[in-house]
């Protein structure tokens, strides 16, 4: 494509953004120290979804999964994660997704030779982040913040609610986050589990119990380990379906592009009756938490 072309590519991109930004404000905030101490952190995108209605509302903090936010052809937030804004939105919910790649000038994170250990490490900071933006904002219950993520994102989760999490400040003067969410969780395994992971925070995590790329089993023997530490974990393994089961309209495909080190090809796709589960399951749980007085 010559630069005229690169330019039409662009324009188009933008004005589709900003079509699709009709209903969502993107914002900037800092990560959290990821850079060390004495060095500037990173300044973070968010894109900031309100729901109706004046006042304060609780919030939540979304955190996408290794292939980032965006579409790779059109460049808008991928239909999964607009999914679960409107659905938190049309329940009263502020929903903030996390851009924890493009700020860093990093593609994704699936592949073998795309992980990056280091960035890997510092999104729990980026999770603290978003929850300080949150908490500073005057249409936000800041002791009402909830954390959900995807896949890594799901992994961000567990890293940063666990008691010792990779992320959480020294000072939390409203509070930490309230409940959280994960979805197939990429840290969700034995090894974690024999180094005593525990958290204060209550959990849901749900996962495909066809999922051959954050497989049910061991993620079930970290839950039960974390159970019997004391932790409040509620979980939902899924018959049948695979990673990404919560996508809208996924058809079910393998990506070989992200083969696992194993030399495990993930599968994914949508699962209606899963899909249909969790879209009720999720905010339940979340609402036995974020509303109510208090």
């Amino acid at each position: 494509m010559n630069r005229v072309g690169h330019f039409v590519a662009a324009v188009m991109a933008l004005w589709l953004g900003c079509a699709e930004a009709a209903g969502q404000e993107a914002v900037h905030f800092p990560s959290l120290d990821d850079n060390g101490a004495g060095q500037p952190a990173t300044v973070l995108d968010g894109y900031l979804f309100r729901p109706a209605g004046e006042g304060r509302h609780s919030a939540i903090v979304g955190l996408h999964g290794c292939s980032g936010m965006f579409g790779r052809t059109n460049g808008l937030i991928t239909p999964i994660y607009r999914q679960w804004a409107e659905e938190f939105t049309r329940r009263g919910y502020v929903f903030l997704l996390v851009d924890s790649f493009g700020p860093r000038h990093h593609g994704e994170m699936c592949s073998i030779g795309g992980f990056d250990l280091d960035l890997y490490r510092k999104r729990p900071k980026d999770a603290y982040g978003a929850l300080w933006y949150l908490q500073a904002q005057p249409f936000v219950r800041g002791d009402r913040v909830g954390v959900v993520g995807w896949s890594q994102g799901g992994a961000t989760v567990l890293n940063s609610i666990g008691t010792q999490s990779l992320g959480r400040p020294s000072q939390l003067p409203q509070g930490d986050f309230r409940a959280a969410a994960a979805f197939y969780p990429g840290a969700c395994n034995d090894a974690r589990q024999a180094a005593g992971w525990t958290t204060a925070i209550p959990l849901l995590v749900l996962v495909g119990a066809a999922d051959v790329w954050t497989p049910a089993a061991p993620c079930q023997t970290f839950l039960q380990g974390a159970i019997g530490r004391g932790s409040r974990i509620e979980s939902q393994a899924y018959p049948g379906a695979y990673h990404a089961f919560d996508a809208p309209d996924r058809q079910v495909q393998q990506l070989p592009a992200y083969v696992t080190r194993a030399g495990i090809v993930p599968i994914v796709g949508t699962d209606p009756a899963a899909r249909q589960d969790a879209l009720a399951r999720v905010p339940a749980f979340l609402a036995r938490y974020l509303d109510g007085p208090g």
